[in-house]
């Protein structure tokens, strides 16, 4: 059975693909490739009905953000969602930073579902859509 929304756990990080990106620059298509998605296992992608590459929503209590689905191969992790450090994953973070002065980037949950008709914001449009810059 197809699910229409997933709660998993977030967990955010930095990549090596990323860290490549940023070299270019981070209004390059190679950072952008390598921030503007999301990881699962294999299986919440099956639950989910969808393929890899596939617009997803990642909702949390402080924001919501569109980003491409891609397959976790590390090893298995049904049930959390890993995304790299980046403006999209900051989307959902929040800022509160329950009086550690450090915002919380992981262990909390997110719902993930299907977004096949919304697109994935570039970062400029990302920074006006938050910041209206």
């Amino acid at each position: 059975m197809v699910e229409q929304k997933l709660s998993v756990t977030l967990i955010t990080g930095r990549t090596i693909d990323q860290g490549v990106g940023k070299e270019l620059g981070k209004g390059s298509s190679e950072y952008f490739d390598s921030v503007a998605v999301c990881f699962l296992d294999p299986v919440d992608i099956k639950k989910l009905g969808l393929k890899n590459g596939a617009n997803v929503q990642v909702t949390s209590p402080y924001g919501s953000v569109v980003v491409k689905v891609k397959k976790y191969t590390h090893g298995t992790m049904s049930g959390m969602v890993f995304m790299p450090c980046g403006l999209w994953a900051n989307v959902i973070c929040g800022t509160d930073t329950d009086s550690i002065g450090m915002p919380t980037f992981r262990g909390f949950t997110v719902e993930v579902e299907p977004a096949p008709d919304k697109p994935v914001l570039t970062l400029d449009e990302l920074l006006k859509q938050e910041f209206g810059k």
